[in-house]
C-alpha cells in the first residue's frame, strides 16, 4: 500500500527510523564509554619533522588524559595527500585522529586528485602550534638582509635558486609571494622535506631559500645559517635582530606554518569537545609552551569554531596566491 499523494510505501517510512532507534539510543553511552581502547594518530609526513614532533608531544600529554595509548602512524608521501586520505576514509569512531600541517588546507588547489576535501571531510578539533616561515641565507653567503637577497637575485640572469621544503609548503608559497611582491624571479627547488633543504642550504648547494622557523632555529642560533626576514606578525624573542616582513615594508605578509588536530568527519560531538578539552590542557601546560617557543613554535590550542573558521579562510586564500604565482595544477 502506498502513502496518498507521496507514493512512498508505508513500509519504507516506518522501517529504518525503528531499525536505527537502537543505535540511536545507544550512541551516547558509546561515545561516554570512549575511548575504550588505543587511537591512531595519523601523522601525513617521515619521522623527525616539525609535524611529526608536535604530535609526539601531543600523544606523550594525551594518552595518560585518555587512559590509551596514543599510536602514532606515519604515512607520508604525496605532499601529506596520502596520510590526510587516509584519515579521510577512517572510520568516525574516536579512534583515528589526524595531525598535520597547512599543507592540508592548500594542498586541494595544488592538485586535482588530493584524495580530500578540507572542510567536507573532517571533523576540526583544535589548533595546535604555529611557525612563522622565515627566509634563509647559508652561512657563507654574502647576503646579509633581504634587500641584499633581492639585489642578488635581480643581477643573476634567471634568478637565484630558491630551496624550499615541499611544493606547495608555506615556505614555497611565501617565496612565490615574495618573488611577485618585490618584482624578481627564483628558481623554485623543491626537497621532499624540511631537513633536506636545510642541508641544502648548510652545505651551499643553494643559497638561499625558506623554511618554518622550527625546522631550522637551532641552525640559524648556531650560526650555521643566517635568517633574513620572519614572516610572523612580530620578531621571535630569542632572534631579535631579525626583522618581520611587516618592517620591511609589506605590511599584509604574514604567513605560518600551522598544525592541527583532526577526526574524520561524522565523530561525535562529544568526543570532539572531549579532545578539544584535553588537548587545550596538554598544550596549554606552561612546561610544553616553553618547550614549543624554543623550538620555533608558537602554542596554540584554539577550539574547534576557530579551527573550523580559519580553515575556511585559509583555503581561498591560498588558492589565490597559488592562481597569481602561476603554480601549476596537476
Amino acid at each position: 500500500m502506498k502513502s496518498r499523494g507521496t507514493g512512498i510505501p508505508h513500509r519504507g517510512i516506518t522501517r529504518r527510523p525503528l531499525l536505527a532507534l537502537p543505535a540511536l539510543l545507544a550512541a551516547p553511552a558509546w561515545a561516554q564509554a570512549w575511548p575504550a581502547r588505543p587511537i591512531r594518530l595519523i601523522v601525513p609526513f617521515g619521522p623527525g619533522g616539525p609535524t611529526d614532533v608536535v604530535a609526539r608531544i601531543l600523544a606523550h600529554g594525551l594518552s595518560p588524559a585518555l587512559g590509551q595509548p596514543i599510536v602514532i602512524e606515519n604515512r607520508g608521501g604525496a605532499g601529506g595527500n596520502i596520510g590526510v586520505s587516509l584519515a579521510a576514509r577512517a572510520a568516525p569512531d574516536g579512534y583515528t585522529l589526524l595531525v598535520t600541517s597547512t599543507g592540508f588546507v592548500v594542498n586541494p588547489s595544488l592538485s586535482r586528485n588530493a584524495g580530500y576535501d578540507p572542510i567536507r571531510d573532517f571533523a576540526p578539533i583544535s589548533e595546535l602550534a604555529a611557525s612563522p616561515d622565515v627566509f634563509l641565507a647559508g652561512a657563507a653567503s654574502p647576503i646579509r638582509s633581504l634587500d641584499e637577497l633581492i639585489a642578488r637575485t635581480r643581477a643573476t640572469p634567471g634568478g637565484l635558486h630558491f630551496a624550499n621544503p615541499g611544493t606547495g609548503s608555506t615556505p614555497h608559497l611565501a617565496g612565490e609571494r615574495l618573488a611577485i611582491e618585490r618584482g624578481v624571479s627564483f628558481v623554485q627547488v623543491t626537497h621532499s622535506s624540511a631537513a633536506l633543504c636545510v642541508q641544502a642550504l648548510l652545505a651551499g648547494t643553494t643559497e638561499i631559500g625558506a623554511t618554518a622557523l622550527a625546522s631550522s632555529h637551532a641552525q640559524i642560533k648556531g650560526g650555521r645559517l643566517r635568517a633574513l626576514a620572519l614572516t610572523g606578525p612580530e620578531r621571535w624573542f630569542d632572534l631579535p635582530e631579525v626583522p618581520t616582513m611587516r618592517e620591511l615594508g609589506n605590511a599584509d605578509f604574514v604567513t605560518e606554518t600551522f598544525l592541527s588536530l583532526f577526526a574524520p568527519a561524522g565523530t561525535p560531538a562529544p568526543i570532539i569537545e572531549r579532545l578539544a578539552q584535553q588537548v587545550s590542557a596538554v598544550m596549554g601546560d606552561a612546561e610544553t609552551r616553553e618547550r614549543m617557543r624554543n623550538a620555533g613554535f608558537i602554542v596554540r590550542p584554539d577550539g574547534p569554531e576557530a579551527l573550523a573558521n580559519r580553515v575556511a579562510r585559509e583555503v581561498p586564500a591560498w588558492r589565490a596566491l597559488i592562481a597569481r604565482a602561476g603554480i601549476a595544477v596537476e
